[in-house]
């Protein structure tokens, strides 16, 4: 009798919990939802234990590394740290998970590894000492792996590992460079350095075990070094010395397939615009085509025999990853502006669905071209349903500088919209998916030439009766950021308030406090150290035009951020106040971002209250 009175209390309790729980989603509004909903990467599968899969998700409301047994349907979170865990590897053998500890997300530490099934975590590469990742294969032997590191002291060191040994250095420079992959027999390894010192277009290198080298590939145009290679994977075949990768002798991003053991090289010339890019299929007969396309992707399989190029039909959106099975059937994470993301199969249906609450969608996003001073500017336009400008209207700009913004699904603008914001996004010169030129145009006159496209689609969509002019806002994280606060002070008068998170501020000082990698990137866009060229650091830092920023600032920034670092924002807030100027600064305990829902969710609300304090006509957040 008590024991089932005392059931029937837990059961009480549950279904309160329940209902308090269904009342609390009720009242939530759309665009916390959005960062709510549980949502997954796609999955990655083990080469030779192809059930066994590892997934990100933020089922528990911070991003953590889950373990998928396929054959028995189990998950389990594996990672279980304050400020999430997203970098984690699966091993071939799919024994053992490598996850990458850092500190708060400073992005500088080690990697550690835990069983598939579950375990104490155990330090796995003894003998390295911390530092930034430069990449990692991991052997199908079981106990081989090869580690990539960065420090500002040593540059790029790339190390063999084997259990129950000491590492073993076989590579080293200055210059930035990292691990792409390792072969199927393990007695090749593949990376990609910028050794000539241009670290936006890297050379390939294929190493013995032993750091011996076995050959090279440095593409080259006109005698300097202005095209890229990447390693996208040798082929998954015992003794295969066919080595996939990618390069941009035609202008744009392109697969081939090199032998690094008689250097043959197999051009596919597929007649597809835009970027392409590949990975093998399991058995090694054919690859899987990514190919975006203004700001769209779909799929195709490529058969090496016949040549044969077959599209895979999938919704119209964005495919951001995509992994062939061994059956064949090929995964993939696809998302629009309107739909959340979902992991989808060419089997049917979707793969791998979180359970608890779903997120809503969001309205589809409109394609506008706009001509600018360097060409056709690609431009994505989401607004409130039903409404009629003039809208106060946000531009939120993109980070990378070499990214671009898709046809996806992202709760950040979504929010914007919910609130009766138009938002606008700008694919500016220095955007991937339009072409090498396009990418390449911003060397130099960096964050000056940004600006100039993004002034084009803002008189594109004043003129067109689309945005108030005096409520217009400019928005970004990391370079979107840096484009933010630059922009304020070039373009004064353009902007009715700034929120930048995690910008470049005081692009000197970010120089020599920012990690080893992002210092050779900065050399490669202005062509040197800030001692070598200063003009050109001067005339593209935010700092240079503080005193010109007439507009309302937010700025957010992460305390333990190693690519845009807190001591050059402080920099710049110490000139705001100086000035008596408008601002707000907002500081938490995390790196670039975070991977914590709730801080998220904070920052976002944030931002949405500092505009409605400083716009008219907008709706506050919920």
């Amino acid at each position: 009798m008590t024991e089932s009175n005392g059931s029937d209390a837990r059961d009480q309790r549950d279904q309160h919990e329940q209902e308090v729980q269904a009342g609390q989603q009720e009242r939530m509004p759309d665009w916390e939802k959005r960062f709510r909903a549980p949502r997954v990467s796609l999955p990655d599968w083990a080469e030779d234990a192809p059930d066994r899969s590892l997934f990100v998700s933020n089922a528990t409301g911070t991003y953590e590394l889950y373990a998928w047994d396929r054959s028995t349907g189990e998950q389990r979170q594996v990672t279980d740290r304050p400020n999430g865990t997203t970098d984690g590897v699966l091993s071939p053998d799919g024994a053992w998970i490598w996850w990458f500890d850092d500190k708060d997300g400073d992005e500088f530490g080690v990697w550690r590894r835990q069983p598939f099934e579950g375990g104490a975590d155990e330090p796995a590469a003894e003998g390295l000492e911390a530092s930034y990742p430069a990449g990692l294969a991991l052997g199908r032997d079981g106990r081989t792996a090869v580690v990539g590191r960065s420090t500002d002291e040593d540059g790029t060191t790339i190390h063999l590992v084997r259990t129950g040994e000491a590492p073993v250095e076989i590579y080293r420079h200055r210059e930035s460079a990292g691990v792409g992959d390792l072969s199927h027999d393990g007695s090749l390894i593949a990376i990609e350095h910028t050794e000539h010192g241009d670290a936006m277009h890297s050379a390939l290198r294929v190493l013995r075990p032993d750091g011996t080298a076995v050959a090279d590939l440095d593409d080259t145009e006109g005698g300097t070094r202005e095209l890229g290679l990447e390693v996208l994977g040798f082929a998954p075949v015992d003794g295969d010395t066919r080595l996939l990768i990618g390069h941009q002798r035609r202008g744009r991003w392109e697969p081939l397939v090199w032998d690094v053991a008689t250097g043959e090289e197999t051009d596919l010339a597929l007649e597809l615009p835009g970027d392409v890019s590949a990975e093998w299929y399991p058995d090694g007969t054919g690859l899987l085509i990514v190919h975006s396309f203004e700001a769209r992707s779909e799929l195709f399989r490529y058969d090496l025999a016949s040549r044969a190029l077959v599209e895979i039909p999938t919704p119209p959106g964005t495919v951001s990853g995509a992994t062939a099975r061994p059956d064949g059937h090929v995964e993939y994470l696809w998302s629009s502006a309107a739909e959340p993301s979902a992991v989808r199969s060419t089997a049917g249906g979707v793969v791998l669905d979180p359970p608890g609450m779903k997120s809503p969608g969001s309205v589809p996003v409109e394609d506008v071209w706009v001509e600018g001073p360097g060409g056709r500017i690609h431009a994505l336009v989401q607004k409130p349903k039903g409404s009629t400008g003039p809208l106060p209207t946000v531009f939120d700009i993109h980070g990378g500088p070499t990214w671009h913004d898709s046809d996806s699904f992202a709760a950040g603008p979504a929010a914007w919209v919910d609130h009766g914001y138009a938002v606008i996004r700008v694919n500016y010169r220095g955007s991937t998916g339009y072409g090498r030129a396009w990418t390449d145009a911003l060397k130099h006159r960096v964050g000056l030439i940004e600006l100039e496209d993004i002034a084009a689609v803002r008189e594109w969509a004043v003129s067109s009766g689309l945005a108030d002019p005096d409520r217009l806002i400019l928005t970004g994280g990391s370079w979107g950021g840096y484009l933010t606060l630059l922009g304020l002070g070039v373009q004064p008068d353009a902007w009715a308030l700034g929120i930048a998170a995690v910008p470049v501020a005081d692009y000197v000082t970010a120089y020599h406090d920012e990690m080893e990698a992002l210092k050779a990137m900065d050399r490669t866009l202005l062509g040197g150290t800030p001692e070598e060229v200063p003009d050109r650091f001067e005339a593209s830092s935010p700092l240079t035009y503080v005193d010109q920023v007439k507009a309302p600032v937010y700025i957010s920034a992460g305390v333990n951020d190693p690519r845009c670092p807190i001591r050059q924002i402080e920099n710049y807030v110490k000139r705001l106040e100086a000035r008596g100027a408008v601002h707000e600064v907002y500081r938490y305990d995390a790196g670039h971002g975070s991977l914590v829902v709730d801080e998220r969710i904070k920052q976002v609300r944030l931002e949405l209250e500092f505009a409605e304090r400083h716009l008219k006509g907008v709706t506050s957040a919920q």
